[in-house]
């Protein structure tokens, strides 16, 4: 029997796809591409904006083509929060939330064994599983939180999601042995709100980083993104220190106006944003800092609009996730004024952009005739390879497989702007 996953959205999602998939593969099934002809189509989804579910839509499409008497499992975000409304697209034959879609080997098991099974299942998310990528043997994506209960007025996820959860130091601890026993040198912290891991079992994220910075065999470590408010000093001061933890934050920004960062229900400031950035670039001056940034929330007038774009280029960004706001069902937004049209909203985004682009190039500039180490990554693309330095640039050389899941030091001299990619000389 054959299973192909496509994934949709976060790095979450990547890990709890592999995780799914791996526990298919145990029971001897096997893993191929998702453009092929499979048993079992998986499609893990994303409910952020509705281009992602325009997405999701099309991956079912895909799966139903590729094979029509496949099975077609359709999981996570967006299935949990519009199973009716998947449910409407022809040859779907699973539709599993958040909480069901962990179970999925023993749902399809017994369908196939005619054990009987129940199409739909949505319960509200209150679970927690631990989850780690592993098709990249350099780098896994590795799942320590989940939920959030921020609930910011554009966001659907915690609907999805559930409330924030995570499991003990321990138990986490014991699969990041287990990461480091498969091979990977490196491992991104993931989660919807990594800040808060710990809270329920009166523990802490910094208490799981120390504990993690011991971890044998692991050689790098990069914290995805996380809350500006939950970035606390000594978390900062410890990557600052530590040997395996990397000069690389993704911080949400979401504006770069006080007056609609309130409007979405943010928990901080410009002010407190800009002295964040200013203590990280105090400790490490040549770390990479990217930021999430939405265009055309409500209340994002040119003159509001005005006051991001200043901010965005007042501050060390090293470069931009731009989104366009999508509204989304459920959420505080819909029920408030100022709503900006959408062809003002994808210029927003487009200028937002446009920004990112300078700031990306500057930061890559900024780092030229330094040495960083690399991790060297297993594609082989026309004759070369390809890797990242601990602060996140990405490098090229010519393709030696000895180097694949190495380290090794890179002067970053030639700087392809076209490719944004420093190449060896």
């Amino acid at each position: 029997m054959t299973i192909a996953a496509h994934t949709l959205g976060c790095k979450l999602n990547f890990a709890e796809t592999s995780n799914i998939v791996r526990n298919f593969t145990l029971h001897g099934w096997q893993s191929v591409d998702f453009d092929s002809k499979a048993d079992l189509y998986v499609i893990n989804t994303c409910t952020v904006t509705a281009i992602a579910e325009k997405k999701c839509r099309n991956a079912i499409r895909q799966a139903v083509a590729n094979n029509p008497d496949g099975i077609v499992a359709v999981i996570g975000c967006f299935a949990q929060n519009a199973a009716n409304e998947i449910d409407t697209i022809d040859g779907v034959d699973f539709i599993l939330g958040n909480d069901r879609k962990h179970d999925l080997y023993e749902i399809v098991d017994n369908y196939l064994n005619h054990k009987g099974y129940q199409k739909t299942d949505t319960p509200p998310a209150n679970t927690f599983h631990l989850a780690y990528s592993h098709a990249d043997r350099t780098r896994t994506f590795f799942k320590i939180q989940d939920g959030c209960d921020y609930f910011c007025s554009y966001c659907a996820i915690p609907f999805a999601r559930g409330h924030s959860r995570s499991t003990t130091v321990e138990e986490t601890m014991a699969t990041a042995r287990e990461i480091a026993a498969s091979g990977a040198k490196e491992v991104v912290l993931t989660g919807v709100n990594t800040g808060t891991f710990g809270k329920d079992n009166g523990e802490s994220l910094f208490d799981l980083l120390k504990k993690l910075d011991t971890v044998d065999g692991i050689e790098r470590y990069r914290i995805s993104s996380i809350e500006p408010n939950l970035l606390t000093d000594e978390i900062i001061e410890f990557v600052a220190a530590s040997k395996k933890f990397l000069p690389h934050f993704h911080i949400p920004l979401q504006a770069g106006s006080d007056a609609v960062l309130a409007l979405m229900h943010r928990r901080y400031d410009t002010a407190f944003y800009a002295d964040l950035l200013k203590k990280i670039k105090a400790l490490m001056p040549d770390a990479c800092i990217a930021a999430d940034i939405m265009a055309g929330f409500n209340g994002e007038n040119d003159e509001e609009f005005e006051k991001t774009k200043t901010f965005v280029s007042s501050i060390p960004i090293s470069y931009l996730h731009v989104f366009t706001f999508s509204e989304r069902p459920r959420t505080a937004a819909l029920r408030m004024d100022g709503h900006i049209p959408m062809h003002h909203r994808r210029e927003h985004s487009r200028q937002l952009q446009e920004i990112s682009d300078r700031k990306k190039q500057e930061f890559y500039l900024s780092q030229q005739g330094k040495t960083r180490p690399v991790l060297w990554e297993s594609d082989l693309k026309e004759g070369f390879m390809h890797g990242f330095t601990d602060n996140y640039i990405r490098v090229r050389r010519p393709y030696d497989a000895a180097l694949v899941n190495t380290i090794t030091p890179f002067r970053l001299d030639r700087f392809d702007a076209e490719n944004e990619v420093f190449v060896e000389c």
